[in-house]
C-alpha cells in the first residue's frame, strides 16, 4: 500500500521546492482512491495562496511538427532567462494506450536534467473531464513548487486543444510551411483559439518555404472575426535546432501577458476558466454520486439491454432511470 503523509507534509515540501514531494502530491491528486481525496484536498487548499502567478502557455500543432523539440528549446531559453519550467501533458488517448506519454523524458532529454526544469507525464483517464480536472491541480501544485512558466502540450488529437485552452493564458499553435495543405487538414476551430502561430523547422532549405507559409497564414487569420481583446494572433517563424526565432516566440508572450494584463482581457480568462472548472467537477461529482447508489449499476444494465433491444428509446430509459433515483431518495 502507497504510504499516505501529513497534509503539512506535502504543504511543507512543494512550498520548499522539493521534487519528490512535488511529485508525490501530483500522484496523490492523480488517485482516484476516495481515501485520497480529502487529503489531496487539504494539501490545495494549504498551497493555493502560492498559485496563480505562472505564465500559463499551451502548445499544440500538427503531425510532425517537432512539438517536443520545440519544448525543449524554448524551455531551455527560459532557464537561460532566469525562469522555472514546468512541462505538463494533457493526452486524453493515454487511456487507451496505457499512457503515451512515458517516453516524455527521452524526448526531452536535456529539458529533464535541468534543476530548473520539470516534466510530468499525461494522467490517465477514465473521461477527458478526468484528464483535464488532474491536469489543472498539478499546474497548481507546480505554481506553488515556484515555477513561474508552465507550458501545457497537447498529445492526443480531438477535444484535447480545447481543454488545453481553458487552461492557459496564451494559446500557441506550431505549424509547418506548407500552408495550403496545413490550412486544409488543421480545424478552423483550433486556429480560431491561437493567440499565435508559429511555423517551425524554419533553417537550411526550409526558410523561404517557411517565410512564404509565414504570409499565408497571416492572410489566412485576416478572415478570422477579431478575438475582442486588442491582441492580432502573430505569424512567426523558428528553428528549434538553430534557435532562430525561439526569443521572439517568448516576447510575443510577453507582450500578450502585458496588453491582456492591462487591458483586463488576462483577468477575465482567469475568472472564466475558473467558473467553468467549477461546473465541469459539479457534474462529474453528481454524475459519480448519482451511478454510486446502490442497486443503479443493476438498474441501469436493464435499461441498456432494453435500449439495445429496441424496446426503449434512450430519452425514455434515461426519464425511467431518474424517476426510479426520485422514488428510492424519497423512500
Amino acid at each position: 500500500m502507497r504510504q499516505r503523509f501529513s497534509p503539512e507534509y506535502y504543504i511543507d515540501g512543494i512550498q520548499s521546492g522539493d521534487r519528490l514531494i512535488l511529485s508525490r502530491a501530483i500522484t496523490l491528486v492523480e488517485s482516484r482512491l476516495t481515501a485520497d481525496a480529502a487529503l489531496a484536498q487539504a494539501v490545495l487548499s494549504g498551497v493555493a495562496h502560492r498559485t496563480g502567478n505562472a505564465t500559463r502557455v499551451g502548445i499544440t500543432g500538427v503531425p510532425g511538427v517537432g512539438k517536443s523539440t520545440f519544448i525543449e528549446a524554448f524551455g531551455t531559453h527560459l532557464i537561460e532567462q532566469g525562469h522555472q519550467v514546468a512541462v505538463l501533458a494533457v493526452d486524453p488517448t493515454s487511456q487507451r494506450s496505457g499512457g503515451s506519454l512515458l517516453g516524455d523524458k527521452t524526448r526531452m532529454e536535456t529539458l529533464s536534467m535541468n534543476p530548473r526544469a520539470y516534466i510530468r507525464p499525461t494522467p490517465a483517464g477514465d473521461s477527458l473531464g478526468g484528464v483535464a480536472h488532474r491536469t489543472r491541480e498539478t499546474l497548481l501544485l507546480c505554481e506553488a513548487a515556484g515555477f513561474d512558466v508552465v507550458l501545457i502540450e497537447t498529445v492526443g488529437v480531438g477535444q484535447s486543444e480545447t481543454l488545453v485552452y481553458g487552461m492557459v493564458d496564451f494559446f500557441l499553435l506550431l505549424m509547418l510551411a506548407g500552408a495550403g495543405d496545413e490550412l486544409q487538414g488543421m480545424k478552423r476551430g483550433i486556429m480560431e483559439l491561437a493567440d499565435a502561430l508559429a511555423i517551425t523547422k524554419s533553417d537550411d532549405n526550409n526558410e523561404q518555404a517557411a517565410n512564404r507559409a509565414r504570409v499565408e497564414y497571416q492572410n489566412a487569420l485576416h478572415l478570422f472575426p477579431p478575438t475582442g481583446t486588442g491582441w492580432f494572433p502573430p505569424v512567426l517563424t523558428c528553428s528549434a535546432l538553430t534557435g532562430a526565432g525561439v526569443r521572439e516566440v517568448w516576447q510575443t508572450i510577453v507582450d500578450h501577458q502585458e496588453l491582456t494584463t492591462q487591458n483586463g482581457h488576462r483577468a477575465q480568462r482567469r475568472q472564466d476558466q475558473q467558473l467553468t472548472w467549477f461546473r465541469t467537477y459539479l457534474r462529474e461529482r453528481l454524475e459519480g454520486q448519482f451511478f454510486a447508489q446502490p442497486g443503479m449499476s443493476e438498474r441501469l444494465g436493464e435499461l441498456e439491454g432494453e435500449v439495445k433491444e429496441g424496446r426503449l428509446l434512450p430519452v425514455q430509459a434515461v426519464e425511467k432511470l431518474v424517476e426510479s433515483d426520485q422514488d428510492s431518495g424519497s423512500g
